[in-house]
C-alpha cells in the first residue's frame, strides 16, 4: 500500500480524537481501509475515503463554505483523492485550492473531523463517504474565486452559519483546532 491509502492508515491509527463519537469512527475508518486496499478510491463502492478542508480566514473568525450543486447545501471544502495525491491531508489540500482559487493555503496535518454520509456520487450508485476533515488557513486578506464545481462560494461568520448546513460540529472542532 502507498499514497493516501497508507498516508490514511498512519494518520489515522496514530490520531486520538477526544470525542468518543469520533475514536468511534475512528475506528470504522481504519476497518474500511484494513478490508479493502481500494478504500482511497472512488471506485470502492462500498464506500471510500475522501478529503475535506474546513478553511478559515486568518483571524479564524470566518468559514469559507461553497454552495454544493449536487446535494443543494453549504458545505465545507473537499472531495475525492486523486491519483497525484500521496496524502489524505495533501489531498485535502489540493481540493481547497480548486475549489477556493486561493493560492498560499496551509493545511494541518492532523484531522480535526470524521463523517460518514450516503452519497450517490460519481460512481452513479449509492455510497458511503468516509470523509476524513482537515483545518486549512488562508493567508491575510485572501479572495476566493468561485469554480465550475460550485454554484456560491462565501466566507460565513463562524458563529452565524447558514441554516441548510449541518458544519456545526466540524467548526467547532477547526476552531479549538486553531
Amino acid at each position: 500500500m502507498s499514497g493516501p491509502h497508507a498516508d490514511a492508515r498512519h494518520v489515522l491509527g496514530g490520531w486520538r480524537p477526544a470525542d468518543p463519537q469520533q475514536e468511534a469512527l475512528r475506528h470504522a475508518f481504519l476497518t474500511l481501509l484494513d478490508a479493502r486496499d481500494d478504500a482511497c478510491l472512488r471506485a470502492s463502492e462500498p464506500g471510500h475515503l475522501t478529503a475535506s478542508a474546513v478553511v478559515l480566514d486568518a483571524a479564524g473568525e470566518n468559514v469559507l463554505l461553497t454552495l454544493h450543486p449536487r446535494v443543494g447545501m453549504w458545505l465545507q471544502l473537499g472531495g475525492h483523492c486523486e491519483a497525484e495525491d500521496t496524502t489524505l491531508a495533501g489531498a485535502a489540500l489540493r481540493e481547497a485550492t480548486e475549489e477556493s482559487g486561493v493560492d498560499g493555503l496551509v493545511v494541518d496535518p492532523d484531522p480535526v473531523h470524521l463523517d460518514v454520509h450516503p452519497i450517490t456520487c460519481s460512481l452513479g450508485k449509492p455510497t458511503r463517504h468516509f470523509d476524513v476533515r482537515f483545518l486549512v488557513r488562508t493567508p491575510e486578506g485572501a479572495q476566493p474565486v468561485r469554480s465550475d464545481e460550485s454554484l456560491d462560494l462565501r466566507w460565513w461568520p463562524v458563529d452565524a452559519l447558514p441554516d441548510n448546513t449541518d458544519l456545526g460540529p466540524l467548526i467547532t472542532a477547526a476552531r479549538r483546532r486553531s
